[in-house]
């Protein structure tokens, strides 16, 4: 692997000619944060956007009424202060009379409003409508005051409101048809330009609440392979560095002029089935190739053992020892016997896609569990797409199985609501439910004691790992590099790079 290694970085250094990296400015230049990452933004529309490359452009730009901090916990955005009333089924907030949009106009009461019908009209197709179904009517008494009205008590909406598909955007541009083609938030950073797969430029936006930002701007480079990223940082042409493959992050600290940032992230890598087409349609196969798994070889050889196998809930507080689930300790001897219950003794064939880049480690998870799963006769065809190509199947449930990397949240209904609820929008991705898995996401939503809620949590986990639609593998961490004179950063269990508004570059 260190032959292979040193072959990759010597071929990035190369494209990190080709691909025009010396074109980034090496003056010294303190008011702008030249940032490479290796995957570019899918789209423009806060609402819709599921990539998480298109995410951690879009937090720089937009904001939610309220965002979690680095301890998980529910702190202000454009939204400075809100209140449950008693009975829990409204939720009012006061907005910050200092938020302005980045054309200079006042966030208002009417912009929220207008945001979240729009999350909420189907038409819209929005990444996070499951997560406010509870919302019955939204009431807007002053300019800076908003009341949502909810059909019942709702705990989690708080941190779902929390999220960049949770973003408000001005009424005018709802109206004007141009949200996902103009990116007018109320955030730290206005894009300039955008050249898709090749730049990004961003200026500070003056109008910004939280401001002043620390630097005047942020230019993006997307440069593909982060052998070249790597060799860019080492030569000082980029500041600040969004790092995915865990085979370059692991080799910065060897810099001494670099700083890594490695946080433990809640999102998680998994093996999706597609339990609406056969075989997979029977539990007993579902659960054969669960046994069949060895999620720590998976996790070691993709990885290089970076990050720990998880059951479907990554929250520290409320994740269960993947040890008492269902079939996390490999027996390929039960799977075989699974199959042969399930009439399938002689295996099937199946494909298995996934997304060149997002995560690095696709393809190679892939391979393990393509030669896993050859040892109970299941026959698998790994077909690698491009990210955009990759999302349009992945959203129609278009696959027998994907390997995906799925953000996390600091709630489980939050987290879970859009797959395993019969009313959740992805539901075609996930293609299954049953009674058991509704019933216990609704009484973890309204559960207001969090011991209670835990219990419920904890029974959902168990039986959703039972049932096996999917095959949650492990959660791994969040890179960034920088030079040692970048201050102010913050990385977070999200992975949102948001505290970019407040980064400052020495001399």
């Amino acid at each position: 692997m260190g032959q292979h290694l040193t072959r990759k970085l010597l071929s990035g250094i190369t494209l990190a000619a080709m691909l025009g990296v010396a074109t980034i400015s090496t003056q010294a230049n303190a008011a702008t944060l030249h940032m490479a990452w290796a995957q570019d933004a899918t789209g423009l529309d806060p609402h819709k956007q599921t990539a998480f490359s298109s995410l951690r452009l879009l937090e720089l730009i937009y904001e939610p009424l309220v965002r979690v901090d680095a301890s998980l916990q529910i702190v202000p955005a454009i939204a400075t202060s809100w209140e449950f009333s008693k009975d829990g089924k409204a939720l009012t907030f006061k907005l910050d009379p200092k938020a302005k949009f980045q054309g200079g106009a006042a966030v208002t009461s009417a912009d929220v409003k207008a945001s979240f019908e729009r999350i909420l009209d189907e038409k819209t197709s929005a990444a996070a409508r499951a997560n406010f179904l509870s919302i019955a009517s939204i009431d807007t008494p002053d300019p800076a005051t908003v009341v949502f009205h909810l059909s019942q008590p709702d705990v989690p909406i708080l941190t779902a409101m929390s999220d960049v598909n949770a973003a408000i955007v001005p009424a005018s541009e709802i109206k004007a048809g141009t949200i996902g083609t103009a990116a007018i938030g109320s955030g730290p950073f206005k894009l300039d330009k955008w050249d898709p797969n090749a730049k990004e430029v961003l200026s500070a936006n003056k109008d910004w609440a939280g401001g002043p930002t620390g630097v005047d701007g942020i230019e993006i480079s997307v440069l593909p392979d982060e052998t070249a990223i790597l060799a860019a940082l080492r030569t000082k042409q980029i500041d600040f560095a969004l790092l995915n493959d865990p085979l370059v992050a692991t080799l910065v600290p060897k810099e001494a002029s670099l700083q890594l940032n490695r946080v433990p992230v809640l999102s998680y890598h998994v093996l999706q089935l597609n339990p609406s087409r056969k075989p997979m349609t029977e539990l007993k196969v579902r659960q054969a190739i669960s046994c069949a798994i060895d999620r720590q070889e998976v996790l070691d050889t993709a990885s290089l053992g970076e990050g720990k196998v998880t059951g479907p809930l990554t929250i520290p507080a409320m994740a269960t020892d993947p040890s008492q689930l269902f079939c996390y300790k490999r027996d390929v001897e039960k799977a075989k016997a699974l199959m042969k219950e399930a009439g399938y003794a002689d295996g099937f064939s199946a494909t298995v896609i996934g997304a060149t880049g997002e995560p690095p480690t696709a393809a190679a998870e892939a391979q393990v569990i393509q030669s896993q799963l050859a040892e109970i006769g299941v026959k698998l065809d790994i077909k690698m797409m491009e990210l955009n190509v990759y999302v349009d199947a992945w959203l129609k449930g278009d696959f027998d199985m994907a390997i995906a990397l799925n953000g996390g949240r600091a709630d489980p209904y939050t987290m879970y609501n859009r797959y395993w609820t019969k009313a959740g929008n992805l539901q075609k991705v996930a293609n299954y439910i049953d009674d058991t898995l509704d019933s216990q996401m609704q009484r973890g939503r309204a559960e207001t004691d969090p011991a209670k809620r835990k219990v419920i949590f904890a029974e959902f986990e168990k039986h959703l790992a039972e049932v096996s639609p999917w095959i949650w593998l492990y959660t791994s961490y969040s890179y960034t590099a920088q030079q040692k004179n970048v201050a102010g950063f913050v990385p977070t269990p999200t992975g949102t790079l948001f505290s970019l508004g407040k980064v400052t570059i020495g001399q």
